[in-house]
């Protein structure tokens, strides 16, 4: 008899169509399994031969042939076990193919026959509802990230024995309910508060464009001057998850396989602060089977860079082009994946190798050549795509032993969302690249950063003077527009452009030190 049951090949983080055909025919005892696949799903024969024994079912007698469909896709993973095994039921006349018919099965299977969760079941789930599927069964770990999927009915299994009982009716189970409104309540909660970093005040001020922009800081400054709990702070002041934003979110931390356990949806703007031994793959992505990198897992949040001129050359200059354009495609001689990375880059470091160079009360014990040397870790086109370059000196004692807490979150967080509702207003309706002032085009910046003559005037002494690159005028404009957004100014005035442009003034800095 000849069996067909819908699954899916997870490339990237997205999920293409399987077709799993089985046919059993009398001849030797025999299994083959055809298609492209990779070593852990030809390995899936024997977990599933003893499986289907352990629980006393019958065993095929016959030949039977197992064919993946397409055979030019690549199959990778252990998500095709709970599939096949119900094929082999199929086929062996064990099961009706009517029971599976408005089924797509994803899961792997124990030698005991448990479901055990597969990497990127949301995106399986996507591809399902695309494909006109109702019913789709999932392993129970992986259920409630599902059901977000609120088109399709899921059903969560432990077993083999579970899954072929809602197939068969014996078992009575309700679908697992999406649970948006529960995730709504706990989305955006963060245990960090800008209220406990003491003084810094201009350093708040600084973080508050970025966010309302969407724009790249660097901060420079000696140890213990607060950069780490500032950079840390920085997504608790940017606008709430969307819905679609947790969706594209959650789906590279599924195909990842980094999806915190019994999770729907991530619920907060994600964070990645990679240590500066992580290698260029790690950082963007790769692999034989390309995975995402942290700076697809830092999508819709923040990726920190602490101590950057620590970080390889070459995985810095890898940074550039998703930092331009949003996405990483990573190619190799198989096939090729796109993932998304969409993030603000918040970066630290130190003015020399040993940190105190300018700080008070302290002696610097590096050699020009020595600081030459850091600050050149830190390529130009790499400094030229960062907006805003911040000085964070040390807090006095004064600013430490203050009564009373600094500009807290709920303050910050008021005035990026008031911004943020103007851009949204401004960028309504547009076919241009820009959402938020930071990614806004050449052909955007053109039409909304007018300048008057004493503000063209300002811009083109600061171009000469600190010798800006034309994309470093872009990005001051960009900073300045967001700036004047948190005016509410239509335009943009000389304050405004003077405060973009001393965000800017590191450029020389670095270089001169």
């Amino acid at each position: 008899m000849l069996a067909k049951l819908r699954t899916f090949a997870l490339l990237g983080i997205d999920a293409r169509p399987v077709e799993v055909e089985v046919d059993s025919a009398p001849g030797m005892p025999k299994i083959i399994l055809v298609g492209l696949p990779e070593l852990a799903v030809r390995e899936s024969v024997h977990r599933i031969e003893r499986a289907l024994a352990n629980l006393g079912y019958q065993r095929p007698t016959g030949r039977v042939i197992i064919a993946l469909a397409p055979a030019d896709l690549r199959k990778e993973g252990g998500a095709f076990d709970l599939p096949i095994a119900l094929g082999i039921l199929v086929a062996t006349g064990q099961l009706r193919p009517e029971q599976v018919s408005d089924y797509a099965t994803v899961g792997e299977l124990g030698l005991d026959a448990s479901v055990r969760p597969v990497q990127g079941c949301l995106s399986m789930a996507m591809a399902a509802r695309d494909l006109g599927v109702k019913r789709l069964l999932v392993p129970a770990a992986n259920a409630r990230e599902a059901a977000v999927v609120t088109e399709l009915e899921v059903f969560g299994v432990t077993s083999l024995s579970e899954a072929v009982g809602i197939l068969n009716g014996s078992l009575d189970v309700d679908p697992v309910a999406p649970g948006l409104d529960e995730l709504m309540k706990v989305m955006d909660r963060y245990d960090v508060d800008f209220a406990d970093v003491r003084g810094q005040e201009s350093a708040k001020r600084a973080l508050v464009v970025a966010a309302a922009g969407g724009h790249n800081v660097l901060m420079l400054g000696s140890p213990g001057s607060g950069k780490t709990m500032l950079a840390r702070r920085l997504p608790s002041i940017l606008p709430p998850l969307s819905i679609q934003e947790s969706l594209e979110t959650t789906r590279v931390y599924s195909a990842a396989g980094r999806l915190p356990a019994g999770a729907g949806l991530l619920t907060a703007r994600p964070i990645r602060s990679p240590h500066h031994t992580i290698s260029d793959a790690g950082m963007v992505g790769g692999g034989s089977i390309p995975q995402p990198g942290e700076i697809s897992l830092a999508h819709r949040g923040v990726l920190f860079l602490d101590e950057l001129p620590e970080f390889p050359r070459k995985c810095l200059e890898a940074l550039r082009q998703p930092l331009e354009e949003g996405v990483v495609t990573i190619s190799r001689a198989a096939h090729s994946a796109t993932f998304p990375a969409d993030f603000i880059l918040c970066a630290a470091m130190n003015p020399c190798p040993c940190g105190y160079l300018g700080a008070s009360g302290h002696v610097c014990k590096c050699n020009p050549m020595a600081i030459e040397r850091y600050l050149g870790k830190i390529s130009g086109p790499l400094l030229d795509r960062i907006d805003i370059h911040l000085e964070v000196p040390a807090v006095p004692f004064a600013e430490l032993s203050k009564v009373g807490d600094g500009t807290s979150t709920a303050t910050m967080r008021a005035q990026v969302d008031a911004a943020r509702a103007v851009q949204a207003k401004r960028f309504a309706g547009t076919a241009g690249t820009g959402t938020v002032n930071g990614s806004m085009s050449s052909r955007q910046i053109r039409k909304h950063c007018p300048l008057e003559d004493e503000t063209r005037s300002m811009l083109g002494t600061a171009m000469a003077d600190l010798g800006l690159s034309a994309r470093a005028h872009d990005r001051i404009l960009r900073v300045a527009r967001t700036i004047a957004d948190l005016a509410n100014a239509p335009t943009i005035e000389v304050d405004h452009l003077a405060e973009a442009i001393g965000y800017r003034t590191l450029d020389r800095k670095l270089w001169e030190k």
